[in-house]
């Protein structure tokens, strides 16, 4: 019969699994503790959330919530990102974290809902950021807007110029 403590461990990694937009398995194996410290604290700061995790309570969760391909990840010691709200933060501070700390190693994760590689979250981490999207959209909208305000500017121009022009006829033609 299974303790209440482990149940308890894999309804909650369940919920997690499920309510998280990208997850991402990390073997931890040689970072020291004021590394594994700073790589908390950067993944905090986007909101996302670490854990390690016994493989065998993660594998009976994964099943549970039809994500039985992740087993082939749970191999060795095993700690867990879980991203909430943008799925591409969470597998960029993991893979900019690893490129300087040779240590630390992508295993795989989980895309809404998807088992995905070691490849996919790479790709995923050398995506733009939501913020960085969002203001590539803001220049691409503006630069119409720009240049409409730029052809009504010569349109007044020409109206301010044709209207000096008769002005200065009709002051010629009365003098």
């Amino acid at each position: 019969m299974a303790r209440p403590e482990k149940v308890a461990i894999v309804e909650e990694l369940k919920d997690k699994l499920t309510r998280a937009q990208a997850v991402v398995l990390t073997d931890y194996r040689g970072l020291n503790v004021q590394d594994i410290t700073e790589l908390r604290k950067k993944l905090r700061e986007a909101g996302v959330e670490y854990k390690v995790v016994k493989n065998t309570l993660t594998t009976l969760a994964a099943n549970e919530v039809d994500l039985s391909e992740l087993t082939q990840y749970l191999t060795g010691p095993t700690a867990i990102a879980f991203g909430y709200d943008e799925p591409v933060s969470v597998a960029k501070i993991l893979s900019e974290f690893a490129r300087t700390n040779k240590a630390l190693e992508i295993k795989g994760g989980v895309l809404e809902g998807r088992v995905i590689g070691v490849d996919e979250v790479q790709a995923l981490a050398d995506l733009p950021s939501r913020e960085e999207l969002l203001a590539m959209v803001a220049r691409a909208m503006q630069g119409p807007i720009a240049g409409m305000a730029n052809v009504l500017q010569g349109i007044l121009r020409s109206l301010v110029y044709a209207l000096n022009a008769v002005r200065e006829q009709k002051e010629g033609a009365g003098a």
